[in-house]
């Protein structure tokens, strides 16, 4: 079926959503058909297929991904045949998904080209000998009406299904003012008018084409079929769909990888650039992580898969974009409000000059009628509607291709009004990966305790899930400390871990935590502040309501924080450093990052507090790896997940997910979301602007039908090629750190 252009006269309705289910989340209770409808790519077809299904009885919502031509209808016992008879009702065609089976549309699928061609001339003869007077007019007639014939018969018969269900899209009006110029006798101008309309949707729907290919590309990245070792030690190549979890797979130099996995043998460097945008290989070691879609640049390696298929990290960005795409963005939303208002009101305009402009300036009734038809023309608000998906689905895909997974249109759209974004410290700033420096006894413990502070303190710590208690159970690993065991352990957010040992409390954490438990002296605050003043995180190992011993943690700043804090100031945006850690420490490392206002020893109710509060003053961001800030991330305008490369509580929390943990990544996010912006403003601006010039042109009878064409459908190829532009933005390439 030809691939035609996606613009809407009627009404694109934002789909409507209760609050849960989210999106992707079938409602409780239903079932889901998951149907492919190739002629379905825009939101003409969309509004057509709502205005036909949604009052059928048992159906209680429909998803659209116009990207991949997919349809999902969570119903409640209907049955797939009568959902299927009302889509045929449309004019489209539906089939089971399955995406092993798909293809891209090939030329095949088209009307072909020469009909276009030999349509184009027959109309351009006949519009000569109308003006010429070189034939009869009966000639001019049969060329017109033959011209029509090759090319006008399929928008005919759409304009006919869309006034049927009440709807005044593009071919519907495109039909009307086509038969209204065959009516008042202009043969050659209906003739062009339906030859220009064609050949500007094909090359429209070319154009839109690329669009979606960029999504498709994602689907390609990843090969179909992974080298497999067998028990008997040879190794056969399978389907990646048919590779258990747990397989041994062989990858030679220069090939892809087709699931996830960890390294069990050899040390490739990776390409991951499909994954992180990273333009340089990355050098992978026994145990680290590999990744579906990354290219083998090394020797020959082996991986052990640790997810199926479906289920891989380039999986689930894609299916993250797809379902981004089919977010509407708000001024898509407003735009879609807009058509609904504006097409019937141009429609009743254009039947108003009909019946009395003759009246009112002395024209000739049949001019009246022309002048309507223009109008009739002008009304489709093609190239408005259309103008706001393929820019923001462009923004989707190209920041997709730098690493920057963006969970919907509208955090696209609405990240340029971001003036503040707040970062937590640990993980997200420095490099996430704590150290401990130094350590010793407090309050004259004996030197000959020493070992059995280090494994009381070494118990505690591996208790802990937090990254300083990490540092400590990893160093006192590799000093070969035997961690001594504890009981009724309880990790306190914010503070640190209580537990007991030989029927005594003992507890290690920060200042908070002590304070909780033991008074200090003016002798140990001086001591503790004198460790803070460097930026050192301070550990302290109690029992009771006595301090033991002090242990110093370090975590270095990512090389390129400074850079990213940098670019964000060029950009306008007031930083913040939200950190639990104490307020000294966190200064410090703000100062080394050059952040403009740090704050610390602060809960996770803190957190969300502070984003509240700067909320009131502007739209804020919330910088954090996705878990442990989930309510400030949650409460921020856009949260942004640091480190998201093979998480999925990041990328299901966030906002935004940086799939390598880069933070310049996020001044990348903003100049991609201003340029979206522009972008949008630009389409906008043209549309209309291009509607009022002709709009009053039409008025005026200084318009033609074949002019009205060129407005409508020249507008739309203008806002697509415009759209397009942002796929080939070509970002500042962000260095491997391997």
């Amino acid at each position: 079926m030809t691939e035609r252009s996606c613009c809407s006269g009627g009404a694109c309705t934002t789909e409507s959503r209760p609050a849960p289910p989210r999106r992707g989340q079938r409602p409780a209770g239903t079932q889901s058909l998951r149907l492919h409808i190739e002629a379905m790519d825009c939101p003409t077809e969309e509004s057509l297929l709502r205005r036909a299904l949604e009052d059928m009885p048992g159906i209680e919502r429909l998803d659209f991904d116009l990207i991949g031509r997919r349809l999902t209808v969570h119903h409640r016992d209907v049955g797939e045949e009568a959902i299927r008879r009302r889509i045929a009702a449309t004019g489209m065609t539906a089939e089971r998904d399955d995406p092993t089976q798909r293809t891209a549309p090939t030329a095949s699928s088209e009307e072909p080209w020469w009909k276009i061609g030999a349509a184009a001339a027959l109309a351009l003869v006949a519009e000569a000998s109308h003006w010429l007077k070189l034939a009869e007019p009966w000639l001019a007639a049969a060329l017109a009406l033959t011209a029509i014939a090759l090319v006008g018969l399929p928008t005919w018969k759409k304009g006919f299904i869309a006034l049927r269900h009440r709807m005044l899209n593009i071919n519907a009006l495109m039909s009307v003012a086509v038969t209204g110029a065959l009516l008042i006798g202009q043969w050659a101008e209906a003739a062009m008018v339906l030859v220009l309309f064609t050949l500007a949707e094909r090359i429209e729907a070319r154009s839109l084409g690329r669009a979606r290919n960029a999504i498709r590309e994602l689907l390609e990245l990843a090969p179909e079929s992974a080298s497999v070792r067998q028990p008997d030690g040879t190794f056969r190549s399978l389907p990646a769909s048919d590779v258990a979890v747990g397989s041994l797979v062989r990858v030679h130099p220069g090939e892809r990888l087709a699931l996830d996995g960890s390294v069990a043998e050899g040390h490739p460097a990776l390409d991951e650039s499909p994954i992180t945008g990273e333009s340089l290989p990355v050098d992978k070691a026994p145990g680290e992580a590999v990744f579906a879609g990354s290219v083998n640049q090394g020797s020959e390696f082996l991986y052990r898969t640790t997810r199926a298929a479906s289920d891989t990290t380039l999986a689930r960005i894609i299916h993250t974009v797809e379902q981004a795409q089919a977010n509407r963005a708000p001024t898509q939303r407003f735009i879609d409000r807009f058509a609904t208002v504006y097409t019937p009101a141009v429609f009743g305009i254009a039947l108003l000059v009909a019946l009395t402009w003759p009246w009112l300036f002395g024209i000739d009734w049949l001019e009246g009628i022309y002048r309507a038809l223009v109008l009739l023309v002008i009304a489709c608000p093609c190239a408005l509607v259309i103008s706001t998906p393929v820019t923001i689905v462009s923004g989707l895909a190209a920041a997709a291709r730098s690493g920057i997974l963006i969970k919907g249109g509208n955090v696209l759209e609405q990240g340029y009004r971001l003036t503040t974004l707040a970062f937590d410290k640990t993980g997200t700033l420095t490099q996430g990966r704590p150290s401990q420096r130094i350590w010793h006894p407090l309050d004259g413990a004996d030197m000959l305790d020493r070992e059995r502070l280090r494994a009381l303190a070494a118990g505690l710590a591996g208790r802990s899930s937090h990254p300083v208690s990490a540092a400590l159970a990893r160093a006192a690993a590799a000093d070969g400390i035997v961690p001594l065991e504890v009981s009724e352990v309880q990790e306190l957010p914010g503070r640190g871990v209580v537990a007991k040992q030989d029927e005594r409390s003992v507890w290690l954490g920060n200042r908070r935590l002590m304070q909780q438990f033991a008074a200090s002296d003016d002798t140990l605050e001086a001591h503790l502040a004198g460790h803070e003043a460097r930026g050192e995180t301070l550990v302290i190992l109690g029992q009771e309501n006595r301090p033991l011993a002090l242990f110093t943690v370090g975590d270095p700043l990512r090389q390129e924080s400074h850079e990213a804090i940098e670019a964000l100031h060029r950009l306008g945006v007031t930083t913040l450093m939200l950190s639990g850690d104490t307020p000294a420490s966190v200064a410090a490392v703000a100062a080394q990052a050059g952040i403009d206002e740090a704050h610390g020893a602060l809960l996770p109710e803190d957190k969300l507090a502070m984003i509240e509060a700067r909320a009131q003053q502007g739209p804020v961001g919330m910088v954090g790896d996705g878990i442990n800030d989930a309510p400030a991330l949650a409460r921020a305008d856009i949260g942004f997940a640091m480190g998201a490369l093979g998480s999925d509580a990041a990328i299901e929390t966030a906002d935004v997910a940086l799939m390598d943990d880069d933070p310049r990544r996020l001044a990348d996010f903003l100049r991609l979301s201003r340029g979206t912006r522009r972008v949008l403003m630009q389409n906008i601006a043209i549309a209309l602007g291009l509607k009022a010039v002709f709009m009053a042109l039409a008025f005026t009878g200084h318009a033609t039908l074949w002019m009205a064409v060129f407005a409508d459908m020249g507008a739309s190829l203008i806002v697509v090629a415009n759209g397009l532009r942002l796929l080939r933005r070509n970002e500042r390439p962000v260095p491997s750190r391997s």
